[in-house]
């Protein structure tokens, strides 16, 4: 992601910034530019960008709920911004729980969509396509009246995904991913993952690159739900790090390129905080010219997948001994195998040629 700062002062700010806390100016983030603008209110919700001589902006209405800080034109007719467009269902907000789980799913969602959009994605909402637009149901787990409870599971179907608000509580989630032996769960996560499956209907199915797919990935024809319950009974292959970026990728091809799409967007968006910060990696070792690495390119833009391998792996290598100083968990804890540089650049390939802007 890249970096932002308060036009008024100067102020470094983070992405889900809403007030400058120095000059206390609102902020909001302008998509189509790509920046977070300090504002100034003009006329009622009419708010002049301090970032653009470009018309007059007003806020997404889910400001109100204190978990969007998007922006869209003033004279645009559109409600919501181009991130909130896409909710199906959102959570019972009588619930104070409901609406903080809300606002951290919000922050994840609107981390992805900064990435889609810096790709160059095609994005349709339900308005636009009722049968397969991208959309968000927020749901929690039901409890009838005798005590019986409906569990939400995370996916996608046909274009809309499903997230279970218990996600959001750290906890919880932090005992699926024991339970599951997950190195690595987040919430950014799940959304990069089910979004993946989206993005195949659409850039692999909808556009006749299915022999490509499967030259990568393998047969997506495989039963889905025999090969599931295979992972679940067996688990993976034991060597499966020589040839899957994750041991739940190796359960059916559609979850290969789901999770292989999640690594992906991992990667272009750390390596462009990385850019932003101007860091390099020179360990002072004997022999380490191999870890040496800058991030001197537009991780979004390029073309080469072993320019991003070649800066990705000492930049990981860094900061997973940084992680390990503080005694936590390896940030990026993966092995990505000649294989897996393989799938990336399919990746790299396949969103470069799908740029619709």
């Amino acid at each position: 992601m890249k970096l932002f700062e308060c036009q008024a002062c100067g102020q470094p700010l983070y992405f889900e910034n809403v007030v400058c806390e120095r000059c206390g100016h609102r902020l909001g983030y302008l998509p189509r530019l790509t920046t977070l603008s300090a504002v100034e209110q003009q006329d009622g919700e009419i708010w002049r960008a301090l970032a653009t001589t470009e018309p007059l902006y007003k806020f997404c209405p889910n400001a109100e709920h204190a978990v969007c800080n998007w922006m869209l034109p003033a004279d645009s007719p559109e409600t919501f911004c181009a991130a909130c467009r896409h909710n199906n269902t959102i959570p019972d907000l009588s619930n104070p729980e409901n609406l903080a789980h809300w606002r951290k799913l919000e922050n994840a969602k609107h981390h992805l969509f900064y990435t889609l959009l810096r790709l160059g994605l095609p994005l349709e909402t339900r308005k636009q396509n009722p049968e397969e637009g991208l959309a968000f149901d927020f749901l929690t787990d039901q409890v009838d009246a005798a005590g019986n409870v409906t569990k939400v599971l995370t996916g996608h179907a046909t274009g809309l995904i499903t997230i279970n608000l218990a996600e959001a509580d750290d906890a919880e989630r932090e005992k699926r991913r024991t339970a599951m032996g997950e190195p690595y769960r987040t919430l950014l996560g799940h959304f990069r993952h089910e979004v993946g499956h989206y993005f195949w209907d659409r850039l692999v199915r909808d556009a006749n690159r299915l022999e490509e797919f499967r030259a990568v990935f393998g047969d997506e024809q495989e039963d889905y739900g025999a090969a599931l319950q295979r992972h679940y009974q067996n688990g993976p292959p034991a060597d499966w790090q020589a040839n899957y970026v994750s041991s739940y990728a190796t359960a059916h091809p559609w979850e290969d390129f789901a999770e292989t799409w999640a690594h992906y967007l991992h990667i272009v968006d750390t390596l462009e905080t990385a850019r932003a910060f101007g860091l390099k990696v020179r360990p002072r070792i004997k022999e380490g010219a191999e870890l040496q690495a800058e991030v001197d390119f537009n991780p979004y833009r390029t073309s080469s997948i072993e320019d991003i391998i070649e800066t990705w792996l000492p930049l990981t290598y860094a900061v997973n001994s940084l992680n390990r100083s503080m005694g936590q968990p390896d940030l990026y804890p993966f092995i990505i195998s000649p294989t897996v540089v393989e799938k990336l650049g399919y990746m790299n390939n396949l969103v470069q040629t799908s740029r619709v802007e």
